[in-house]
């Protein structure tokens, strides 16, 4: 056996075989070493539950902020209440912001030598992203139903029907799925875990420039142009369509074709990080 068939980071197989034979083994370790990896993930936190009550505290107290303290004060454009016009929003800039624990994590993990532990285990390499980004989806869907509890406690209600409520949560969760790749990227880029809790800094401004609290026909010409080009208003502006609450449509062709953006958006997103992320990983000790 020569030493690239001993070294599984560079093989991504345990065995070297033949033809479909290798094929087929390497589809299943890369399967069986994904779900190993997500359910270390998941063990996580059901040790600790407390993580995703933290996780949605910054949502929850903006819904209740924006929404009875400033709510008032907001108008809709075209009318509609605006608790209905907010909630969507708060879905999408949940999801949106998940990616920024899934970078902490991640160099969390680097900075304890978890991935270097992984990197000289005979794991396939792609186990380390797509293990996290199954797990983080998993959670994702935990809190979107928290928050989507919380919403119906407090009034709202998805008059779009049953299918339109099924279609919005599924870009809502594709939405954060594409993230998922950039969160696993930064956080085998940023050297620790303090450096990765630097980046709410971008990421902050990234969720307010969109439609998530109003919409960009309100604001100056070319930061509303900037907010509506925002996948994150793409899918918030899907949401509302899809879940009959009120939309504040603006003039540009991506506010126009929302559900196409929405769809199109995170396709891109993974396409580009995915890739990155792996590579990211398999050159990590070269």
């Amino acid at each position: 056996m020569t030493a690239r068939e001993r070294n599984p980071a560079t093989t991504g197989v345990r065995r070297p075989g033949d033809g479909s034979e290798r094929g087929h083994r390497r589809a299943y370790w890369a399967v069986s070493d994904c779900w190993n990896v997500t359910r270390r993930t998941l063990t996580h936190y059901q040790r600790r539950p407390v993580a995703i009550v933290w996780q949605l505290g910054f949502p929850i107290l903006s819904l209740l902020l924006y929404g009875y303290v400033f709510g008032s004060a907001m108008k809709v454009p075209g009318g509609g209440d605006y608790r209905e016009f907010l909630m969507p929003g708060m879905f999408a800039m949940t999801m949106a912001m998940g990616f920024m624990n899934t970078a902490v994590a991640v160099v969390t993990d680097a900075s304890k030598g978890v991935v270097d532990r992984f990197r000289s285990m005979p794991m396939a390499p792609s186990a380390f992203a797509s293990g996290r980004g199954v797990a983080d989806l998993a959670v994702a869907a935990a809190e979107l139903t928290i928050l989507a509890v919380t919403a119906l406690l407090i009034g709202w209600r998805a008059d779009g029907g049953a299918p339109g409520a099924l279609g919005a949560f599924g870009l809502l969760l594709l939405l954060r799925f594409s993230l998922i790749w950039v969160g696993v990227w930064l956080g085998m880029l940023v050297p620790t875990p303090e450096a990765a809790g630097g980046l709410y800094a971008v990421a902050f401004p990234l969720t307010m420039i969109s439609s998530t609290f109003v919409s960009p026909s309100l604001m100056p010409d070319w930061l509303g142009f900037v907010a509506a080009c925002n996948p994150i208003s793409s899918t918030a502006t899907a949401t509302r369509e899809l879940f009959g609450n009120p939309v504040a449509g603006g003039g540009t062709w991506v506010e126009e074709h929302a559900l196409l953006m929405a769809v199109v958006w995170p396709l891109v997103i993974t396409l580009v990080f995915l890739p990155l992320a792996v590579r990211r990983f398999q050159g990590l000790s070269r």
